[in-house]
């Protein structure tokens, strides 16, 4: 093997996709600056427990090795979200909301798709300390801003809700496994192997489940999954914050569609969730939403909610155009 090849899935920025790459990253600074988040630079190495938190999937994709000065185990940082949870806690006050933003190269043992790098630059930016469904609609709409300076434009918006998911699990009174198994299946939306599940195990509301994962479309499958789950007042709320959401971007240049069974990648979101796609773009392109419950890991408890995306992948793929 020759010494100037790079690892598999490891890659840089040369010529002009590293210039493209700087403009961008000063301009999304500049936007993200002049909206009032503050930009941190969160260390590249921390303790794996503060990195990994209660995600397994998270813990998949950190690198860790053994520190040899504190004989405790170290991560590599392969998401900042539970790095600006960290921060975040030891700066918050009672009622104060705070806002963040970043730019950082991350490592990952595995890339997300067949698409993706295991060294992508993170950016995104994240708002602290507002519970109202209008902290999300301002982060949604820096997340559209943020595609529109780096001249992605004709975007469709994605917007679902991970407590409908988690309110029939517990309503169900399933065990860990069974949760992560199903969270599994809903990733993939994998009809047949939600049958599989089923025809194995005789679980509460399986007929619940099965409507859920075809549960996505326009705004139409609100009134559908509200008379569905009438009985759930916690799955009644989480649409009703969903018809928020398209009651506010309806008007907007931006396409609109919901998908109900959507449970993100990482176990920490338990809220609304949303997603920015293009038809010239294989997968998200940038994608978040709530993870209230995140900053409990560090001894506070914050409503949070915010987004990110690989300006990496997304400089390398305009380029191509």
């Amino acid at each position: 093997m020759s010494n100037w090849q790079l690892p598999e899935g490891i890659d840089e920025l040369t010529g002009d996709q590293a210039v493209a790459f700087e403009t961008s990253r000063r301009g999304l600074l500049d936007l993200y600056q002049g909206r009032g988040y503050e930009f941190v630079v969160p260390p590249m190495i921390e303790y794996a427990e503060t990195l990994i938190l209660n995600s397994k999937s998270i813990d998949q994709k950190t690198f860790k090795f053994l520190d040899s000065m504190s004989g405790r185990m170290l991560g590599v940082h392969s998401d900042i979200t539970p790095q600006i949870a960290r921060i975040d806690s030891k700066r918050s006050i009672a009622d104060k909301g705070n806002r963040y933003c970043y730019i950082n190269a991350i490592l990952q043992t595995k890339a997300d798709d067949f698409y993706a790098s295991r060294s992508p630059i993170q950016a995104g930016a994240e708002l602290y300390g507002y519970q109202g469904i209008e902290g999300d609609i301002e982060v949604i709409e820096l997340m559209a801003a943020s595609l529109s300076l780096i001249g992605i434009e004709d975007i469709t918006l994605s917007f679902g809700n991970t407590a409908i998911f988690n309110a029939l699990c517990e309503s169900a009174e399933l065990n860990n496994q069974d949760i992560a198994s199903l969270r599994d299946i809903f990733r993939r939306k994998s009809i047949p192997d939600l049958a599989d599940f089923f025809d194995r195990k005789e679980i509460n509301h399986s007929d619940k489940f099965h409507s859920l994962i075809s549960l996505d479309g326009d705004e139409r499958i609100l009134d559908k999954a509200a008379k569905i789950y009438k009985e759930f007042p916690t799955i009644i709320d989480a649409i009703k914050d969903l018809k928020k959401l398209h009651s506010f971007f309806k008007d907007s240049n931006l396409s609109l569609m919901f998908d109900l069974g959507e449970v993100k990648a990482y176990e920490y979101h338990n809220g609304l969730v949303f997603a920015a796609y293009h038809l010239n773009f294989s997968k998200a392109l940038a994608q978040g939403g709530r993870y209230n419950s995140l900053s409990e890991s560090f001894g506070s408890s914050r409503d949070a909610t915010g987004f990110s995306f690989d300006l990496k992948f997304l400089i390398q793929q305009q380029l191509n155009f």
